[in-house]
């Protein structure tokens, strides 16, 4: 089912990996910046989401590395589908990032988030940044805050 199919009424007939992949597709129908920043949706599940991003020039700092900011960009990105899997809107409170290595031109960087606990309206999501090589680059944890509002009509 794509979100084109989505009526008022079927999200709530749903698994929660449907709904999860539902609701990624329609926030990405319209994050103009991770697209922009040609990021990818590997997976989506319920309070799980892998985006993908290779680094290119226009992100190398002076240092010839990563510039941090798209590393937490990355990260927060994945942040965002992973909180959003549940089809209630949901924004970012409170982020922190440890930057552990460079990340290098042409790599391709994978950040892999995982909903640790949601409750009420505040979650926290962890988010671990990679390379190609499977090092570990940032450790990202993100509080989330719910909002008014779904992705998908019929909630």
């Amino acid at each position: 089912m794509s979100t084109a199919d989505i009526t008022p009424g079927n999200a709530s007939e749903m698994n929660p990996d449907e709904l999860a992949r539902a609701c990624a597709d329609a926030m990405w129908a319209g994050d103009k910046a991770s697209q922009g920043l040609g990021m990818e949706i590997v997976e989506v599940a319920s309070g799980r989401a892998v985006i993908a991003m290779t680094v290119t020039e226009a992100m190398v700092n002076g240092h010839g590395i990563c510039h941090g900011g798209f590393l937490f960009t990355l990260a927060d990105s994945a942040f965002a589908f992973a909180c959003n899997s549940h089809n209630q809107n949901t924004v970012a409170s409170h982020c922190a990032v440890s930057f552990l290595r460079p990340g290098r031109l042409g790599e391709r960087l994978v950040a892999t988030a995982v909903e640790r606990w949601r409750e009420g309206r505040s979650g926290i999501t962890d988010v671990t940044v990679t390379n190609g090589g499977g090092e570990v680059l940032a450790e990202f944890r993100g509080n989330s805050r719910t909002i008014k509002g779904t992705l998908l009509p019929g909630q």
